[in-house]
């Protein structure tokens, strides 16, 4: 019997606004052990997500630095939805890992939203997919 999403993924899922600024997320990813923001729209269906990389090519690297100037403070008032990833990949919660893990692989992503009628209900990462083969 194979293992599925909704076996392996957290269910505990942080989400943004696509009209939040970043520093908003940088808040966020600064307090919390995990990588991967979903953003929503005013009806709180899925729009994109925000990992923490995207973030990192978006601020100044001067950011927080001796040789910071404004311009760089400035980076943190972009959108969410300026640098977020659009158009998500997602899963179901009754993929096998198999095919999720395919997915993560063939379009170079670190996570998959996990939706049930369109609604957000948990998020994989690569993390969880490879911690649960090493399991078996």
């Amino acid at each position: 019997m194979s293992v599925l999403i909704s076996q392996i993924m957290s269910r505990r899922v942080v989400t943004v606004e696509m009209d939040d600024r970043l520093e908003v997320a940088k808040e966020i990813f600064d307090n919390v052990a995990f990588n991967h923001l979903l953003v929503v729209d005013d009806n709180n269906l899925l729009q994109g997500v925000l990992s923490q990389r995207d973030l990192a090519h978006a601020l100044s690297p001067n950011l927080g630095t001796a040789a910071e100037y404004v311009r760089d403070t400035e980076t943190l008032q972009k959108r969410i939805h300026q640098v977020m990833s659009h158009d998500p990949v997602t899963t179901g919660p009754n993929m096998d890992l198999k095919t999720a893990s395919r997915l993560i692989l063939q379009h170079g992503i670190g996570c998959l939203p996990v939706l049930e009628n369109n609604q957000i209900v948990g998020i994989v990462t690569w993390k969880d997919l490879l911690r649960s083969f090493s399991c078996d």
